[in-house]
């Protein structure tokens, strides 16, 4: 193992909902979804009609700026719409499955004896390759490079986020050849994240650089951790893989079939049964709320993924494609007369003095999506760096991102950050910038400017 790391910044929201250590096993919806949108700057071609049928891995789309990578069917069935927005951009390709199971098959027989380019074709050809991101920019990974490491976190520090020792205790097996197709792919280590003081069975697996971490959120993004150990400089790659979609590939080199496996965990204090399901890519998510028996005494917001970071969907909307949580909240949808004043609602957790709530302790907390105000002016408080791990400048970032100074944003460390490291400072900030949506935006203009 590695030095552990023990980031001191940061804050934990104790929130009610958490999922209890149950997995559910229900029947399978029937209708399944892809998001192009799930897939950041990518720009999608079809391969498929509305009325064909497709088999469980046949392609449906492959990125316009590189062929080579396709995005492949989670399920067997027919693809009945093809949902298209403003300038007839691909919003979702919708997928009812069958009862046939047909498969696309791939021969990997022997898969250990096989070079890199191998493992490539394989990945690429399957549709698995989309598993694979890279740093800077979080944009699917393009074959061609050579990353100088791979990442892997487990360690998650999300408000109700997943335990991964829980939710893939099942495929060990899975994961562990997954972690032998990953160590072809690199000449550098594979690199896996636990946590420091509960390592579970990620302890025992072979072939990585086992690195503990401890501290709070964002103590488990991927981002925090290549800034510590591996920081990224102008030019390199660094490959990052979600766990679960480690063992999607490690199936894929056991059966030589498109893995699409996705557990799903419904949380959030809107949810009186919060627990894990065995779930599909891009699965329909109402059976699952509908057996978590969600609060329908008020309006609520689901999410896929965390409250922080995730994207606003809705009761009849779709898994996205690297997600393992749907969190499910209160809508803010009201007004609070006197809200400014620190006795008022003092069960929000706020990260600053200026409410009471820290007077509760561990108590959990019940957060709605109200802003509590509207976006003020951008001073320097402090606030973001007392939440901001990285040796990076955060504020300075963010205004280099508004005014579109590349040159500035280089030296204020762009290529190590993405969107979801500022979701804390979304929640922190009295400012009430969208920080998140300012950094992607000035990703975008990077990728477009310098590539």
């Amino acid at each position: 193992m590695s030095k552990d790391i023990q980031i001191h910044k940061g804050s934990n929201l104790n929130l009610e909902g958490e999922a209890n250590k149950i997995l559910v096993d229900l029947p399978a919806p029937k209708t399944f979804a892809l998001n192009p949108d799930d897939f950041f700057n990518l720009t999608p071609k079809l391969v498929v009609k509305e009325g064909e049928s497709v088999k469980k891995g046949a392609p449906l789309f492959f990125s316009k700026e590189n062929p080579r990578i396709i995005f492949s069917s989670p399920v067997a069935g027919e693809v009945t719409s093809i949902v298209r927005g403003a300038k007839r951009k691909i919003l979702q390709v919708l997928i009812t499955s069958n009862e046939s199971n047909e498969v696309v098959s791939h021969e990997v027989s022997n898969f250990e004896s096989l070079d890199s380019d191998a493992v490539k074709e394989i990945l690429l050809k399957s549709g698995s390759w989309p598993f694979i991101k890279q740093r800077p920019y979080n944009t699917i990974a393009q074959p061609e490079d050579s990353p100088k490491s791979i990442f892997i976190s487990t360690y998650a520090t999300a408000p109700l986020d997943v335990d991964y020792d829980f939710l893939l205790k099942n495929n060990k097996d899975d994961f562990q050849r997954g972690i032998q197709v990953l160590k072809k792919l690199t000449t550098g280590d594979v690199n896996l994240s636990i946590d420091s003081s509960f390592k579970g069975f990620f302890e025992k697996i072979e072939d990585v650089n086992l690195i503990g971490v401890s501290g709070a959120h964002p103590a488990g993004n991927v981002g925090v951790q290549i800034h510590k150990t591996d920081p990224i400089n102008y030019g390199e790659r660094v490959w990052v893989v979600n766990p679960e979609d480690v063992v999607n590939i490690g199936i894929l080199f056991s059966t030589g079939e498109f893995s699409a496996q996705r557990t799903l965990a419904v949380v959030g204090s809107s949810v009186e049964k919060p627990q894990y399901y065995k779930a599909t890519i891009g699965a329909c998510l109402k059976p699952y709320l509908e057996a978590s028996n969600l609060d329908d005494k008020e309006e609520f917001r689901v999410i896929n993924g965390d409250v922080l970071s995730g994207s606003k969907t809705s009761a009849d909307g779709y898994a996205g494609f690297y997600n393992n949580l749907i969190s499910v909240i209160p809508e803010g949808n009201h007004y609070r007369m006197f809200g400014w004043l620190p006795f008022v609602d003092n069960h929000v957790p706020s990260i600053s003095k200026t409410s009471l709530s820290w007077l509760f302790g561990s108590k959990k907390a019940t957060v709605t999506t109200n802003l509590n105000g509207e976006e003020r002016a951008l001073v320097v408080t402090g606030e973001m760096e007392k939440v901001f791990p990285m040796d990076i400048f955060p504020m300075q970032l963010i205004k280099a991102c508004l005014v579109e100074d590349i040159e500035r944003m280089e030296a204020l460390g762009i290529y190590e950050v993405v969107p979801e490291d500022f979701g804390l400072i979304d929640y922190a900030s009295t400012s009430k910038i969208e920080a998140q949506d300012i950094i992607k935006k000035g990703i975008e203009l990077m990728i477009k400017e310098v590539g």
